[in-house]
């Protein structure tokens, strides 16, 4: 039976890897070779890896590769993507190089309104509540002066603050609900950072008059539904053809079937926007910014008509072909690990230092491309050929595949379906002669 450490987070490193070694493997030596294995032989580059979390031990790496030819209104970009997923990374390659030709992806940033909330309880009048936060609500603002400097300076700042009432929701229960601009930060601290203020003075002018007002909670919120980019293609129908599109108009019927699906059925939508995010979160993880904040806010915005639906959707008119999706997305390009992290930097650096409001764009491109890819392979061939043959390289290591038996192996399933249980045969037999 395991045991309880104290104290563990202020061991040291070395002693923190011991512990673990010791009390949780069989072979120590062979628990600690692999942890060291994964650090990177940079010490002062591993010390900065070290102190972005606490309690570090070692890297778990993640493929970073990039998909090309993504025409983007107008310009070309090269779509950094980190994620262990096989086949994501050509589906998004696939899908750029087939909307290149067709008038590539226009992509538009609906707004930028980012959301933060002073959570409180307030038994009395709420008449007498309302005009005491009209008349200190200026006292918000000059409060948080010191704070705001800086993001002001830089167009940005607090946009509103307003009262609301919830206690339809819960007794007793009051919101101050702020809206910001925070520009090419991602600007949770500084939200925060406001925020917190706010209930300070909320509190201390309370003090003041017979108002008996608590402060529940104060933080910044992950749901950005004035936060929204739009990204689409379209183009004549007949324009659609391709090797596995022989039938341009029964393919586009078809595939704004297949949405409209996504539309209306939630156990469908779920695995739908799954392939989106596919691409969504590729791109957030390889620039440094917030997958599970985004995924948190995404998943709300496709269930806020009351049924989780498709973020993505589809129509035929006047024989064009459109596809598009919007998302709510709260980026950032500068601060956090955007200029600590060196492959987040290289990444934005692919991207051309994009502004915030550029990659919000870029990583809405890259949600609409993967879902395209996925869409089309479900319509056409199926998705399992493509994926199960992007797997093949997974399986072989599994079985640690020689490079003779790696070559028999592809060859072999160039022609031949991909499945597990294919392959362990193929591999048997291989060995067998």
């Amino acid at each position: 039976m395991n045991n309880a450490v104290a104290g563990f987070s202020k061991l040291s490193k070395k002693e923190k890897i011991n512990w673990i070694a010791n009390e949780y493997f069989s072979n120590p030596e062979e628990a600690l070779n692999i942890i060291r294995n994964y650090w990177n032989s940079d010490e002062k580059l591993q010390q900065l890896h070290d102190e972005f979390i606490e309690n570090t031990i070692t890297n778990l790496y993640i493929p970073l590769g990039v998909a090309p030819n993504f025409l983007i209104n107008g310009n070309y970009k090269t779509i950094p993507m980190a994620i262990e997923e096989s086949s994501v990374v050509a589906a998004a390659s696939k899908s750029a190089k087939y909307w290149a030709t067709r008038g590539g992806f226009k992509a538009t940033v609906i707004n930028t309104e980012k959301i933060g909330q002073v959570h409180f309880t307030f038994k009395g009048d709420a008449q007498k509540l309302e005009a005491f936060f009209n008349q200190i609500k200026p006292k918000f603002f000059s409060d948080t002066q010191s704070i705001t400097k800086n993001m002001q300076q830089r167009g940005g700042g607090i946009l509103n603050i307003e009262l609301r009432d919830k206690r339809d929701l819960l007794d007793n229960y009051f919101q101050l609900h702020a809206t910001f601009e925070t520009k090419d930060s991602m600007g949770a601290n500084f939200i925060n950072s406001c925020l917190e203020q706010f209930a300070t003075t909320l509190k201390e002018e309370a003090q003041n008059t017979d108002l008996e007002v608590e402060v529940v909670m104060s933080i910044l919120s992950n749901y950005v539904p004035n936060c929204i980019v739009r990204a689409e293609v379209s183009c004549p129908i007949e324009d659609l053809t391709e090797k596995h599109i022989p039938n341009p108009q029964e393919f586009a019927e078809r595939f704004v079937q297949a949405v409209q699906i996504a539309e209306v059925e939630p156990f469908r939508a779920v695995t739908h926007n799954k392939g989106i995010m596919n691409g969504v979160d590729a791109v957030i993880l390889a620039t440094g910014n917030d997958f599970r904040a985004v995924e948190a806010g995404v998943h709300a915005y496709a269930s806020r008509n009351g049924q989780y639906s498709s973020l993505s959707h589809a129509k035929i008119e006047n024989g064009i072909f459109t596809f598009w999706l919007e998302i709510p997305l709260a980026l950032g390009t500068v601060g956090g690990l955007t200029s600590l992290h060196p492959l987040v930097k290289l990444s934005l650096e692919i991207l051309q230092k994009p502004s915030a409001k550029e990659l919000m764009e870029i990583v809405a491109v890259a949600g609409l491309a993967q879902n395209f890819a996925a869409l089309r392979s479900l319509t056409t061939t199926g998705i399992q050929e493509g994926h199960m043959k992007m797997h093949l390289n997974n399986i072989i290591n599994q079985f640690e595949a020689n490079d003779e038996e790696r070559h028999q192996i592809k060859a072999h399933f160039k022609k031949n379906a991909v499945s597990h249980s294919a392959v362990v045969d193929f591999i048997e037999n291989l060995r067998k002669k």
